[in-house]
């Protein structure tokens, strides 16, 4: 099902209490469609205003229990109706997505479809959950309970709008929590569609409310809020860092932060399908135009088979279809704005001017459609220590580092301040396990491309580094939007 992004109606305010409402802002946003530079619309800049309104309400309604006591049955069939529902819509929110944020409808990977299948997980995992009870002397009886944490602030990023809305609104709803969703300015209509098919499952109004804005304005007002008990953030290291600040300003309240990533790729030369590897690390590099913060941005390949790899990788990242985002046709789309692009460019011209070797790409193209649109780049030999090495670019931009053994290659995947996730390369499996050990981050150890989805939703993972804190995913992550409540009975 092709749907044009700028023909579906999607009114763009504060979702409170179940209803749009009108923003206490008067400042606005323009947001243009990236693919063709075009404003689309404006939205609310958000003020402290918004924001109380936003957080009172979700306190109301957690208050009430109308959610957050409600039977796990029936916060089980609501969230499976949800589920369904954001399948049915699936073709309109990739729409909606692409539209303003440029991630391709034919992009399969944390699309809406994705979303539908995280929401059936956590669903599932309601009534999995237990406390505990310890043992005590015939005095007294010590159990520990889960609790919800109360109102869970929400703040996610613009690289995939509803898939990552998703990723907090899920688990913070199955805990019970109530739920102010702060989507980026740059993609706000999926949240809003997202909260208005909630309520059409069944969530109770106030239970998930939805505050477009500027992050220095509602994002910060919401970290600093006194009222909020949980902050669960995607973006950047500088904003996590901020968060964190924020929590420790007001009332110490649980951060949950996943943050920036430069993720490298090791390819050992031990019998590993280079053809294989390399289809694989260029796919990966082109998965939304390189905006995603485990791509694999690092290659780090053996001296000995260097020159295979890269001319392997060089091929397949010119076999794309670039375009509109909106075109189901199109693979690769543009960056998601303005901003972005430029950002991008300037690390791709720092690298240049620092002596890094450029082999493909490097300019900004398609000009004439007004969009953001840069070329999949390629350098190679470049310094571990060098800018495009060490910092998140956040586009597609791979830089090729080689090594001559393990040692050199372990030191080089835990050479930078942030520790998301590796991929490593190998058909030893002894090879697999000390890279297993030694390198500090999430790793995936592949000797044949990836197939089948593993653990799928119940994998857990914890960032390490400036990559970010806290566990999310599976049910270790859902347990970080649960409080463990001990109540201790004394009796005769």
């Amino acid at each position: 099902m092709n749907v044009s992004s700028e023909t579906v109606h999607q009114p763009v305010t504060p979702l409170i209490g179940g209803v749009c409402v009108q923003s206490k802002s008067d400042a606005t946003i323009e947001v243009v469609n990236p693919s063709t530079g075009r404003i689309l619309f404006s939205i609310p800049a958000g003020n402290d205003a918004d924001v109380e309104r936003a957080v009172s309400c979700s306190r109301r309604a957690f208050e009430d229990g109308h959610w957050s006591e409600a039977p796990p049955s029936f916060r089980k069939r609501t969230l499976h109706r949800f589920a369904d529902l954001i399948a049915s819509a699936g073709a309109i929110l990739d729409a909606l997505d692409a539209g303003e944020m440029g991630k391709p409808v034919s992009t399969a990977a944390f699309n809406a479809a994705g979303a539908a299948e995280l929401m059936r997980f956590h669903a599932e995992a309601i009534d999995k959950f237990s406390g505990d009870t310890h043992g005590s002397d015939k005095h007294s009886l010590v159990v520990q309970r889960l609790v919800p944490r109360g109102v869970v602030a929400a703040v996610v990023p613009w690289n995939f709008p509803t898939f990552n809305a998703t990723l907090k609104i899920a688990p913070a709803l199955a805990a019970g929590n109530c739920v102010v969703l702060k989507p980026s300015e740059l993609a706000t209509r999926s949240a809003v569609r997202l909260a208005q098919l909630g309520l059409q499952a069944g969530l109770p109004a106030g239970v998930l409310n939805v505050l477009p804005g500027l992050g220095e304005t509602v994002g910060r007002a919401l970290g600093l809020h006194k009222d909020v008990d949980m902050v669960a953030f995607t973006g950047s290291t500088e904003v996590g860092r901020l968060m964190v600040q924020y929590a420790g300003q007001s009332n110490m309240k649980v951060v949950q932060a996943e943050c920036g990533g430069k993720s490298p790729q090791i390819v050992f030369a031990d019998g590993v399908d280079i053809d294989q590897a390399s289809t694989a690390i260029a796919g990966f590099l082109l998965v939304n135009q390189g905006q995603v913060c485990s791509v694999g941005s690092r290659l780090l390949v053996h001296r000995s088979i260097q020159e295979a790899v890269i001319e392997r990788v060089a091929a397949k990242t010119k076999q794309i279809v670039m375009g509109d985002a909106s075109d189901p046709a199109t693979t690769f789309g543009p960056l998601a704005s303005a901003t972005q692009c430029e950002r991008v460019m300037r690390y791709i011209d720092g690298a240049r001017a620092q002596g890094a070797q450029l082999i493909a790409g490097g300019k900004r193209v398609k000009g004439e459609s007004g969009g953001f649109f840069v070329e999949p780049t390629i350098f190679r030999d470049v310094e571990p220590t060098a800018q495009i090495a060490q910092e998140e670019v956040f586009g597609p931009v791979l830089s090729i580092i080689p090594f001559d053994d393990e040692a050199e290659a372990i030191a080089i995947a835990n050479g930078t301040k942030y520790g998301l996730a590796a991929y490593v390369w190998t058909r030893d499996l002894s090879t697999g396990m000390r890279m297993a050990k030694a390198i500090r981050s999430t790793v995936f150890i592949n000797a044949v491309s990836p197939q089948g989805e593993g653990a799928g939703h119940a994998a857990s993972y914890e960032p390490t580094g400036q990559s970010g804190l806290g566990t999310e995913g599976g049910l270790a992550g859902m347990a970080t939007y649960m409080r463990r409540h001990l109540v201790w009975f004394n009796h005769g």
